[in-house]
């Protein structure tokens, strides 16, 4: 795909007129574009017009966890009253811009799921599903048990009518990439033979941290997610030419993936460089080959049958 990059200085923003996003990338041949702004989301988003006039099809959150990480300018050492009243303001920015069908997700770990979840019910959003991000890798320990999973806390705004698309985020059914069970090969749920939707348990192939040898990597970015991860969302919740918000773009995952599904995208992100190498991302494009899950299993054991397991390399 050809880009048309547009770059303009980053501005304190001090008043109600709609800020002129900071980087711009545009697809010529579709009109798709992608617009990140420079700056505190919760001073840009109450000045953005998509978000002031509930135009948001879908949101994704992975914002600050509050670990004292790297962030570039950020401080992600707050007090935990001031980061929770934090944590609210942007919520209800995202909530009050979303559709009547919109939905949210936000990814967070232990520390603030459940306050995150109680804040959302009490804004009358309706929980679709409690997903765990599950990864092998987590932070080694011996006092207590390691941490190897992030919620993904998928919302909607209304109960029923929401976008939900199964289709593109299929995967191979263990009935059938383990037991043969002919049992999948005749289902009756609308649903193609020997298939099903995902577990509410993420992992497989490519869908690990982003390590530092990972082909994802980019710009040693402190909390890069799978490309996989945000189809898997982007995909399932809203459709071609939608309007997709990352109120936290951080290294650019959701933008590349929203933008190469054909999704409008817009992002606010604290920190200018970061919000540089995202647009660069955004450019480029997914390091993965995206649109490939259907012909995945997440299957822990291999086929019974050996004749019918899949072939090593």
């Amino acid at each position: 795909m050809r880009y048309c990059l547009a770059m303009t200085a980053s501005k304190k923003i001090t008043s109600r007129r709609a800020p002129r996003p900071t980087h711009k990338v545009t697809q010529s041949e579709t009109g798709v574009d992608a617009r990140i702004w420079v700056g505190d989301c919760r001073d840009l988003l109450p000045k953005i017009p998509e978000v002031r006039d509930s135009k948001l099809d879908l949101v994704f959150a992975d914002p600050p966890f509050n670990w004292a990480r790297a962030y570039d300018e950020w401080d992600d050492k707050m007090h935990d009253d001031d980061y929770l009243q934090f944590t609210y303001d942007w919520l209800d920015l995202c909530i009050n811009g979303l559709k009547a069908t919109g939905s949210l997700w936000v990814n967070i770990p232990d520390d603030w799921a459940a306050e995150i979840v109680m804040h959302l019910k009490q804004r009358k959003l309706s929980m679709v599903n409690w997903c765990i991000w599950h990864y092998r890798f987590g932070q080694n320990t011996t006092g207590r048990f390691i941490n190897s999973k992030v919620h993904a806390l998928y919302f909607s705004k209304h109960p029923t009518k929401r976008t939900w698309n199964p289709e593109p985020v299929l995967e191979t059914s263990d009935r059938r990439a383990i037991y043969a069970d002919k049992r999948t090969e005749s289902k009756r749920d609308g649903m193609p033979a020997g298939m099903r939707v995902p577990m509410d348990v993420w992992y497989g192939k490519n869908f690990g941290r982003i390590q530092g040898n990972n082909l994802e990597r980019r710009h040693y970015h402190d909390n890069q997610l799978p490309e996989l991860y945000l189809e898997r969302v982007i995909a399932c919740s809203s459709n071609p030419g939608d309007l997709v918000l990352d109120p936290f773009v951080g290294s650019g995952t959701t933008g590349v993936v929203a933008h190469a599904l054909g999704r409008h995208f817009m992002g606010t992100e604290f920190s200018a460089q970061n919000a540089k190498f995202a647009t660069e991302r955004i450019k480029l494009g997914p390091i993965r080959e995206l649109g490939q899950s259907q012909s995945t299993s997440t299957a822990i054991f291999e086929h019974r049958r050996k004749s019918q397991r899949a072939p090593t390399r």
